[in-house]
């Protein structure tokens, strides 16, 4: 393999040596399979196909300083699938059994792995769709669960750097009651419209509003929403947001660092109020907010008013970053060594 330009690889799929398979049949998971062929084949009336029956995961795994490679808190992202198992009734796979995967693959491409300080990680994607065929809406019969890793660069392309974000209240991501708290595929396509828009007028990202009222905060299209102020980490509260992994590491940080944490609904004008925001997600880790438009109502909430990431978000990024690659002590044991 020729050197890869690790330090400025985009955030995109590339061609590694394996990927790894586990197959449900007959109400038992299989044995783990590694495959080298990069399409699966599939039933035309596939649940997953017809009707959204699938579910999946992000994580990274880094390479530290010391050479060893770090995944981080694989055993939250089995818990993670476990939960949107139950929420749209696929078989839940074994902690025991996605971290077994997760190392098997993470081990089989370990050449793919970024060096130490290239600011790229190893991207990884668990997916467990409904194989088995089925024309009436119901669960189906057969699953198949696949791990595939991607070397990948930073989310956003200035890395670490201040954004700004649009408010778009001509769709919703999610509804209070349905799919928003669970990692499926059809959130993602419901966001697909409003991100595009979001870009078009020139921003990085579109920011969305709960879908009963439009009055709170709920969340980016593909990550978490923080504020800071006070001393105090304010996240919103919502029966439609996705439970993220790095939301929920940068809570327990902030905590470590004597701050309060809050989580409770949060309105739109305490966007005003806010010394620091950003969002967060495995992909970016944290994008620091530089401001939220709302163009509909002529507001523009200026959050960074320097421009720049603050203190606070610097300080989280960091210590995050630090246990993720080995450079800070892991006290609340997140990371699993290879």
């Amino acid at each position: 393999m020729k050197e890869l330009d690790w330090a400025n690889l985009p955030f995109g799929y590339m061609k590694t040596d394996y990927n790894v398979r586990v197959y449900y049949r007959n109400e038992q998971w299989g044995e783990l399979e590694v495959c080298s062929e990069e399409t699966i084949p599939m039933h035309m009336a596939a649940t997953c196909l017809h009707y959204g029956q699938e579910a999946f995961e992000g994580l990274k795994a880094f390479r530290g300083k010391d050479g060893k490679v770090r995944i981080f808190r694989l055993e939250e992202n089995a818990a993670r699938l476990q939960s949107t198992c139950r929420g749209i009734l696929m078989p839940e796979l074994p902690t025991e059994r996605f971290k077994e995967a997760i190392l098997k693959v993470v081990k089989l491409n370990e050449r793919f792995i970024p060096p130490y300080e290239s600011g790229a990680s190893l991207y990884i994607r668990p997916l467990l769709v409904g194989t088995g065929a089925q024309v009436g809406v119901h669960p189906a019969n057969e699953y198949l669960f696949v791990v595939f890793v991607t070397p990948v660069g930073p989310y956003f392309k200035g890395g670490f750097s201040t954004n700004p974000y649009v408010i778009i209240r001509e769709f919703d991501r999610s509804a209070p009651l349905g799919t928003g708290i669970y990692k499926v595929g059809g959130n993602y396509a419901a966001s697909l419209r409003a991100n595009k828009k979001a870009h078009d007028l020139g921003y990085a990202c579109e920011f969305y509003l709960d879908a009963k009222e439009k009055k709170y905060i709920d969340e980016c299209g593909a990550a978490n929403f923080f504020g800071i102020k006070d001393n105090t980490y304010i996240t919103p509260k919502s029966t439609s947001i996705l439970p993220s992994i790095t939301n929920k590491s940068l809570m327990q940080l902030a905590e470590d660092m004597g701050m309060k944490v809050e989580r409770r609904p949060v309105p739109e004008e305490e966007l005003s109020t806010f010394e620091e925001a950003g969002a967060c997600g495995t992909a970016a880790v944290i994008s620091p907010i530089e401001r939220i438009d709302d163009v509909e109502n002529g507001k523009s909430y200026v959050i960074a008013k320097d421009g720049k990431p603050g203190p606070v978000c610097t300080e989280l990024y960091n210590k995050l970053r630090g246990i993720q690659y080995g450079d800070e002590p892991d006290i609340h044991g997140w990371v699993t060594i290879l």
